[in-house]
């Protein structure tokens, strides 16, 4: 399941640089996160790193839009930095 950041947001630009897909980039009035960039982190780290920079609690949750698998997430991954080796 991709992550999506609420109007809670701040935008303290503290999340866009963190995220290793680059899938968060500046919206009309908040930042966004391109679900099909977003691999909650899978491949990279235990936690989003999104989620742990954010300093606004419960400002970067997941998004019931965009529901994947573990295995789905992980795909996505493989797919985004090593599709030149499958």
């Amino acid at each position: 399941m991709a992550l999506l950041i609420t109007k809670k947001c701040i935008n303290c630009d503290m999340c866009e640089p963190e995220c290793p897909n680059e899938a968060i980039s500046m919206g009309e009035s908040i930042y966004e996160i391109n679900s099909d960039r977003c691999t909650e982190c899978i491949g990279h780290y235990e936690t989003p790193t999104c989620q742990k920079v954010c300093p606004i609690p419960n400002t970067i949750l997941k998004d019931p839009a965009h529901v994947e698998s573990e295995e789905q997430l992980w795909d996505k991954f493989v797919q985004m930095h090593h599709a030149d080796k499958i």
